[in-house]
């Protein structure tokens, strides 16, 4: 798994730089399009383990390998074979890009740790994960209930903010080379039903195992527990957790539905996402390389947001004619959701933020 020939690939190669983190914003056509995450069955892991084609590649070409948690048949799945697909098409054969999805190259920090010691890897992250990797302000960007609607994500990317935490995450030795990646609204999936911000209360909730997610929920009310995604039907199953979050699409695609059948659409993160690869290797490729990478997984981000747009409708119907009791809170819910979560956002101090720093990423990304 780990190509340590790939070192040598690449030793001789010129570092050149290319601005990649702010992307484009993916609004317009597709910009506003919904979740992403899985679709309704759980793919083939054979899929991800297919040799990438050979379309004119050179004996010497480099191959990237994005691993991700999720399906490859669900929407993010499917935009990612269009990334791959568009890199083969649009490049000379000197970059390859191979899927490994359903976690087969191990977990998310697992794999962010062997990028930082130079892998070859791409994967989805979100700034709760470069928050616990050395730029802490990134992690607000997962603050619950931070942005009022899509529009602000992506005009948060586009800020000087967002791209001086791209710049420290490099620093770091990480290179986010999209931006524009929907990831979906997040709800809440329980075993036991929740209408208001006050029913979570006790409940264990299962979040990816970063801080700012954590400690998300706990200010809700909730007893978090971070767990990794493969691990959630089984524990709610066995009555280790009540419930979990997620975009629709990765809470049906995992069948959790099956072993939790109450949901409140309380869309407490608007999920954009990233794909992150070691900063040394991506200042390896030639400028060449660097600007078809960077291109393309703006092209397949916003395939991704469309698919995700046109997906989401459909599996929360499919999660009601399933048996899934569904509440649609009401503004009065969701004011008293938002009232909750500012106590997350009085925590900077713990978290290590910079002064002010609620205030300053409002402004950045339009806020009234």
């Amino acid at each position: 798994m780990k190509k340590k020939l790939l070192a040598m690939v690449l030793a001789g190669v010129m570092a050149v730089s290319l601005t990649a983190c702010g992307s484009e914003n993916g609004t317009g056509s597709s910009g506003d399009s919904g979740a992403a995450s899985d679709s309704g069955e759980k793919g083939d892991a054979s899929e991800g383990e297919k040799e990438p084609s050979s379309g004119g590649a050179s004996a010497d070409a480099v191959t990237l390998q994005i691993g991700f948690e999720n399906s490859i048949s669900e929407p993010i799945g499917q935009a990612l074979e269009k990334w791959k697909s568009l890199v083969e098409e649009k490049g000379d054969g000197s970059l390859q890009l191979e899927l490994y999805p359903d976690s087969q190259l191990g977990s998310k920090n697992e794999l962010i740790d062997g990028m930082t010691l130079g892998e070859p890897y791409i994967t989805l992250a979100d700034g709760a994960f470069y928050a616990d990797y050395g730029v802490p302000d990134f992690g607000i960007v997962f603050g619950p209930f931070l942005f009022d609607d899509w529009d602000q994500c992506w005009t948060l990317i586009e800020s000087d903010w967002y791209q001086d935490m791209c710049s420290q995450l490099e620093g770091k030795g990480l290179k986010i080379v999209t931006s524009n990646w929907k990831y979906g609204e997040r709800h809440t999936l329980t075993t036991k039903p929740v209408e208001k911000v006050e029913d979570l209360s006790g409940l264990k909730i299962r979040v990816p195992g970063n801080q700012i997610q954590s400690v998300g929920f706990d200010v809700l009310g909730a007893t978090s527990t971070g767990m990794d995604l493969g691990d959630v039907y089984t524990a709610l199953q066995q009555g280790t957790i009540d419930g979990a979050e997620n975009p629709l699409a990765t809470l049906y695609g995992r069948k959790l539905h099956e072993v939790a059948s109450n949901l409140i659409l309380d869309a407490h993160v608007l999920n954009f996402t990233t794909w992150v690869m070691s900063a040394d290797l991506f200042n390896s490729l030639s400028a060449e390389q660097q600007e078809l990478l960077v291109s393309t997984g703006e092209e397949a981000g916003l395939i991704n947001n469309d698919l995700v747009d046109q997906s989401n409708e459909e599996y929360l119907q499919k999660m009601k004619d399933e048996g899934v009791t569904v509440v649609e809170p009401s503004e009065e819910v969701m004011q008293g959701f938002r009232d909750k979560a500012q106590a997350f956002y009085e925590k900077g101090a713990d978290f290590g933020w910079s002064d002010n720093l609620y205030d300053t990423v409002r402004a950045a990304m339009g806020a009234e």
